[in-house]
Order: C-alpha cells, then sequence, then structure tokens
C-alpha cells in the first residue's frame, strides 16, 4: 500500500498508521484525499504527548507549529465550555479526534458501497468528509448539537466539496425522517444507547464509545441491531475516551459537596488491596472498566501522588454516599474511610475479586445489549449479565 499524493508529515503519519494497522488499505484513499488540516479553525489545544499538556497554537503566529499538529497522531481540542467566551476555558466541549481512533472507528464501522451512513456528532467535519468521500455525500447524514460548529463544519465540507446533510440538533434524537441507516456512528460518548438509534438502523450497526460513570473513559462497542429495530447487542472492541454528548455529561457535584469536613467522623477500615490492582497500568486497565460495570452510578477521582502517599476516591451519584482509599508507599494495607448509605469501597473491592475470580478479562471479553427495557452488560454471554 503506498501514500500516493501525500507528502511531509502526513506522509509520516500515514506510514505510522498502516504500520500500527489503524488505518487499512480501504480507507487509503480518503486518508490520502482529505486532509485534517483543512478541517482545523485558526485557533487549536493539541494535547502535547511529551509534556501531557494542552497548548494554544495560532496557525496565524506559528503555521509551522500549527500544521505539525494538524498532521500528527493527536488530539486537538477546537472548542471550550460549549463555545462561551474566547480563548481556553475550563471544559474541552468539542475536538478533533486522534487520526489512529477516527481510522480504527471507520474501519470497525464495516461500511460498503451504497451505505446510508448517520453520523452523531459532527465536530471539525473531517470524520464526515471521510465517509463522504468513501460513500457519496448523499450517503452521508451528520448531527451536530452546537449550531456555531454545525455551521464551521457545512463551511469546510462544501469548500472541499463533500457537504452531505448537516442537522444542528441534539443526535440523541436521531434522525427518522431519514432512517432507515446502515450505519450510526458516534463520535461523542454515551452512558446509554439512545433507543431512537435502533429505531434508525434497523438490521444495521451502531459503533459508539460506551462508558460509565466511574470516570471519562469510554469502551468502544459494535452493535448489531436486529431486523426491526427492537434490540442491538454486541461486543465491547477497545479502549478509548469521547466527550460525552451533552445530555449524558457526568452529574457529579464535586469533592466538597460529598466531604465538606474532611474524613473525620466516617467508618475507617483497612484493604489489602494494592494501587497496582485498583488502577492497573494506567487509566484505560480492565479492571478499572469491570468495576465501572459492576458499581454503578459511582464515580472515581484518581489523585496525584505526594509524599509517597495516593487517595482514590468514589462518590454515589444517586446519594451522598463516599468512600476514600489512601494508598502509601511502603505501607502493606491501605486505609480506607466511608461514609453514607453506601459503602462504596466494599463495592469496589467486591468487584475486583469478582474480576479477578473470573480470569481477569479484557474488554473483548465483555458486551452490551440494548433493548426498550434498558441495557444489560455481559461477560461471555450466556454466563450472566447485569445492568448498567
Amino acid at each position: 500500500m503506498t501514500l500516493t499524493g501525500v507528502e511531509g508529515a502526513r506522509s509520516e503519519l500515514g506510514r505510522s498508521l498502516l504500520e500500527r494497522k489503524h488505518l487499512s488499505a480501504d480507507w487509503l484513499p480518503a486518508f490520502a484525499a482529505v486532509p485534517r488540516s483543512a478541517f482545523l479553525p485558526d485557533v487549536v489545544w493539541p494535547f502535547d504527548m511529551d509534556t501531557g499538556a494542552t497548548v494554544a497554537v495560532d496557525r496565524r503566529d506559528e503555521p509551522d507549529l500549527w500544521s505539525s499538529y494538524a498532521d500528527a497522531d493527536v488530539p486537538i481540542v477546537t472548542q471550550w465550555d460549549d463555545g462561551v467566551g474566547e480563548g481556553r476555558g475550563s471544559v474541552p466541549t468539542s475536538s478533533a479526534s486522534m487520526p489512529s481512533v477516527v481510522f480504527r472507528m471507520l474501519s470497525a464501522l464495516e461500511v460498503e458501497a451504497g451505505h446510508r451512513v448517520l453520523e452523531i456528532g459532527t465536530g471539525t467535519g473531517w470524520n464526515s468528509a471521510l465517509l463522504a468521500h468513501r460513500l457519496g455525500v448523499e450517503n452521508v447524514v451528520s448531527i451536530e448539537i452546537d449550531p456555531c460548529v454545525a455551521d464551521a463544519a457545512r463551511d469546510r465540507l462544501a469548500a472541499r466539496q463533500l457537504l452531505g446533510r448537516v442537522l444542528a440538533r441534539d443526535g440523541e434524537d436521531g434522525e427518522e425522517m431519514g432512517a432507515p441507516y446502515d450505519r450510526i456512528i458516534a463520535t461523542a460518548g454515551v452512558r446509554q444507547v439512545p433507543r431512537a438509534w435502533l429505531r434508525d438502523a434497523p438490521g444495521g450497526v451502531i459503533l459508539v464509545p460506551w462508558g460509565t460513570h466511574l470516570g471519562n473513559g469510554d469502551a468502544l462497542v459494535r452493535l448489531r441491531v436486529s431486523e426491526d429495530g427492537g434490540s442491538a447487542e454486541g461486543r465491547f472492541l477497545g479502549p478509548v475516551e469521547f466527550m460525552k454528548v451533552r445530555g449524558q455529561r457526568s452529574p457529579f457535584a464535586g469533592h466538597d459537596v460529598y466531604v465538606p469536613d474532611g474524613v473525620a467522623g466516617a467508618a475507617r477500615s483497612t484493604t489489602a488491596v494494592t494501587e497496582e490492582q485498583l488502577l492497573g497500568g494506567d487509566r484505560f486497565a480492565a479492571q478499572r472498566f469491570a468495576v465501572g460495570l459492576m458499581v454503578r452510578n459511582c464515580y472515581q477521582q484518581v489523585a496525584d501522588r505526594r509524599g509517597g502517599a495516593r487517595p482514590v476516591w468514589f462518590y454515589g451519584l444517586t446519594d451522598r454516599s463516599w468512600a476514600c482509599v489512601m494508598f502509601q508507599e511502603g505501607r502493606a494495607e491501605a486505609v480506607v474511610w466511608q461514609s453514607g448509605h453506601r459503602r462504596l469501597w466494599d463495592e469496589v473491592a467486591t468487584a475486583l475479586a469478582w474480576w479477578r475470580a473470573a480470569g481477569e478479562p479484557g474488554y473483548g471479553r465483555f458486551g452490551l445489549t440494548v433493548t426498550a427495557q434498558g441495557q444489560r452488560a455481559w461477560l461471555d454471554r450466556p454466563a450472566g449479565s447485569w445492568e448498567v
């Protein structure tokens, strides 16, 4: 496979994606024809993979640096705080995903010539452009909840002659007027798969980043929808991380609401669970995903390590229950504090024990079923399932 007509840093990116098997042969022409740089605004906030920081780059002041980030495998924030104010804000609310993630998802979508695709979350428009190049503009409909983001994406798509339909409204409602669709792809994370998407893709496929309330991490799931649109089911493909659709953002009220006076008065105990057993090697460790599935309506915060100590907090989202486990270097046991109706650490410890007893399963052994009655996650079905 060759990258005909692609030069410079984008050629290097393409070769890297091919070598890592993120970019497949059937998506190579779209990669070559549709550069991500054509869909980015002048001011962007790339995530610097070396420093772990988000930096501001203005094309008008630093064109070479801007281009290097545009053609790099890094995520790029393009909007803060739903567009309120100018410059960097507090919460990133729109972005251009890493190219490796974009092409992994497009490959997993399993499109074929003639397929009609509904995209949830237009963002910059690059993903829609890649789909339109592959399938034709008449076969791609995209929904973006932010009118300003939608307008900008339309302009960029039109400039490349890749403009299909871009609708400015809530993607959770689907697009019944244009249904049925063969494929639905979401570029924003959900915690509940909207029933409207099943209605709009009977017999089709839904590809969506899905996560629990435990944190911001997601897992990509490919759901095959029944012919009547009444249910969908599929396995998780691996970890990703996306901004959530606006209607499903975290309801966490903040630490001080739960713990205004510190840990005084909370029930105190110890645990032999280690930091490594709880957190694994990174934020995408499989045990974190498993805990999120089993400990419902719970939010976790992992604090920075200071003086050899690291607290990990858990907060109940349906009441004001909380728990904290304090790991300290050189100590065989960690101190635990728990308060409220739920004993959240006990729930977490039970989930970890279950995960280990099940053979420490990775993402691919888990799956999700969606029906009109709700969602159920499962492991190695039909061994068992539970509501999520």
